[in-house]
């Protein structure tokens, strides 16, 4: 006979807790998250059982930047009207979504070569390459690169608004024209530019930086906005390599589906910096 005295323990005891089993006219759980049509997105092309992990890795990564422009956008308005504190904490949460999609590849990484080449043909030339958000991010933050566009052509929309985001200061922009208007020596030609080109890294805006770390206590918010920014850029080169050594667990060193040499292709980003005099000046403290 079992002894009823451990039952108890066996469940969640919810006697006494007012839970709304009747949630009558109110917004439900599923209504609010539009679960329906969240959770009716994933459609493989195949009846291989391992693609439906790699739609959902995609998907979640997508949401997840998703967020980083919305936390992105709004800081980048945030430095423009000098209102640098609730920038530093946008700034920080991206940096918490970051590292949620740096664990995504542990997951995508449980997919096995044999697995990968059983639906690989489908996905015809669909390819990481092509995301929309993905190039936003890299626009925003200050990698421009007009190229990268050209791509996006069939999406009239998508077009547009990677247009706009290139033509428009970036992050790295707006942060260095919020060191020149705190006295901080940022050569002219960098505060007005044609955004569409690369950025270049410059001996004077290093030096400006240098002043924010020797002036620390002074210009407390901009020494976290510096520290913040470097942050930024180390998470997004975490997140390069992730994909690189997981590109090539599963494929070696084939061609993407997006027409690039792969783990080649990759390999050229790792070195990329946003905030280039961040990195430079560490050897001159």
């Amino acid at each position: 006979m079992t002894d009823r005295k451990y039952e108890k323990s066996e469940r969640v005891e919810l006697a006494g807790e007012a839970v709304h089993w009747d949630l009558g006219s109110s917004l439900s759980y599923s209504e609010y998250l539009h679960l329906d049509k969240l959770l009716a997105a994933q459609h493989p092309l195949t009846r291989e059982h391992n693609e439906m992990l790699f739609v959902i890795v995609h998907q979640v990564s997508e949401l997840w930047m998703r967020l980083m422009l919305h936390e992105l956008t709004a800081a980048i308005g945030c430095v423009r009207r000098d209102d640098v504190g609730p920038a530093l904490k946008m700034l920080a949460r991206i940096a918490r979504a970051q590292a949620q999609l740096i664990s995504v590849w542990d997951v995508l990484s449980t997919l096995t070569p044999f697995e990968y080449t059983a639906f690989r043909n489908a996905l015809g030339r669909s390819s990481g390459f092509q995301s929309v958000q993905y190039r936003m991010l890299e626009f925003l933050f200050g990698n421009k690169n007009a190229d990268m566009v050209a791509v996006h052509k069939r999406d009239a929309a998508a077009l547009a608004a990677l247009e706009r985001a290139l033509a428009e200061p970036s992050l790295y922009d707006e942060v260095l024209r919020l060191l020149s208007r705190r006295g901080y020596g940022v050569p002219e030609e960098y505060l007005a530019r044609d955004f569409r080109l690369p950025y270049v890294a410059s001996k004077q805006v290093a030096g400006a930086w240098l002043g924010v770390y020797h002036n620390a206590d002074k210009d407390w918010d901009l020494y976290e906005l510096a520290e913040k920014l470097v942050d930024l850029d180390h998470n997004f080169q975490l997140w390069r390599a992730h994909h690189l050594k997981t590109v090539e667990r599963i494929i070696g060193y084939k061609p993407g589906t997006g027409g690039t040499s792969g783990v080649s292709y990759l390999a050229k980003a790792l070195e990329l910096k946003f905030f280039p005099e961040l990195w430079q000046i560490r050897s001159s403290m």
